[in-house]
């Protein structure tokens, strides 16, 4: 039953950090670092579906082996969450709250991006 259950919360999370991807607001990582636990208690198949997909794998392993984010990855994290948030802050001005509200969400993320441990040079 445990078993089962951490499939289909791995699953749930896959979902939910694909859906992060065309959301600027929901980030996409952190949920693809749960949906890695949950299949590495649960499915050796499903966990390395995600270990060696061709998208996020490297990440992932880098993750799981060493509890690093590699510098480039931030770059890439960085860069496509300044360009989502700012076309949605153009999109929605003037709406002044809710442009000072992402423009917040956008540092708060990546303040913790930043803040992830990366290897060292």
């Amino acid at each position: 039953m445990k078993r089962i259950l951490f499939v289909i919360l791995g699953w749930m999370f896959v979902v939910i950090a694909m859906i992060g991807v065309v959301l600027p607001i929901l980030p996409t990582t952190p949920f693809l670092i749960v949906a890695l636990f949950c299949f590495a208690r649960s499915s050796k198949r499903c966990h390395q579906m995600l270990l060696n997909n061709r998208f996020f794998g490297e990440g992932l392993r880098d993750w799981e082996n060493n509890k690093i984010v590699k510098r480039k990855i931030k770059i890439r994290a960085t860069c496509l969450i300044v360009l989502t948030f700012s076309l949605s802050i153009w999109m929605l001005y003037p709406k002044l709250q809710l442009d000072l509200m992402l423009f917040a969400l956008m540092t708060v993320l990546l303040f913790f991006i930043w803040r992830l441990p990366q290897e060292t040079v």
